[in-house]
């Protein structure tokens, strides 16, 4: 018999269930791990080459499907056209609303600064999973090993005669949980901090995205 089947046959239903859950855990965290390292640098290796197609495109159509692999770009692209047209259409309204004598650059600007917010919450998805995840495994590990000690040392009293090696090993196999929580948890608080900085830096390249189609939004609606 392995070592891993004389723990589980030592172990309970609860740490049993502890293991399916830090198991879970664990799949989702190298799932997302996996989704957001190809989504990074598919946008690192991406971006130079699609915003040059973008600019140098003939016409807004073709620089928006430029964008297509890029879903965060072409989000904000989306976003200020819609506010282009939001633009065009409160131009031909009586003024009869509060946002009706806003300048067409604030009207631009708070179309795109949702555009923005979109594409950073895109970005930003399965940040929180991973940081959850991070954060609770190792004390979902450490009940684990607690109960496992608690239920060794149950099983342990009803003897008469206890040695040391009675105690060493049902107390050794509960500490495995802990090992457990800390082998889910540690990849997942590298990979969140590792995601963080380079999130950090496609938004920061958003920004300035957002700001030279703001600038080619407005020049547009003058030449209008």
């Amino acid at each position: 018999m392995s070592q891993f089947e004389q723990f589980w046959a030592a172990g309970d239903d609860v740490i049993h269930a502890v293991f399916w859950v830090l198991l879970a855990m664990s799949v989702i965290s190298w799932t997302l791990i996996f989704w957001k390292s190809w989504q990074l640098s598919s946008h690192r290796l991406k971006a130079g080459a699609a915003m040059q197609a973008f600019w140098q495109a003939n016409n807004w159509q073709a620089g928006v499907a430029a964008l297509a692999s890029l879903p965060a770009y072409s989000l904000l692209a989306q976003a200020g056209d819609k506010g282009m047209q939001w633009v065009v259409s409160e131009q031909k309204k009586s003024h009869t609303q509060l946002a009706d004598n806003l300048p067409a650059s604030e009207l631009m600007v708070q179309s795109l600064r949702g555009g923005l917010s979109q594409a950073n919450n895109q970005l930003e998805t399965g940040q929180t999973m991973l940081a959850s995840i991070g954060s609770t495994a190792p004390f979902v590990g450490l009940f684990g090993t607690v109960w496992g000690i608690y239920h060794a040392l149950m099983t342990i009293s009803g003897t008469q005669q206890v040695a040391l090696d009675q105690i060493s090993g049902p107390v050794g196999e509960a500490l495995i949980m802990t090992a457990l929580g800390l082998f889910v948890a540690i990849p997942a608080v590298l990979a969140y901090n590792a995601f963080n900085r380079q999130i950090r830096l496609v938004a920061s390249d958003l920004d300035g995205f957002a700001h030279d189609l703001h600038l080619y939004f407005v020049s547009q609606q003058r030449k209008g």
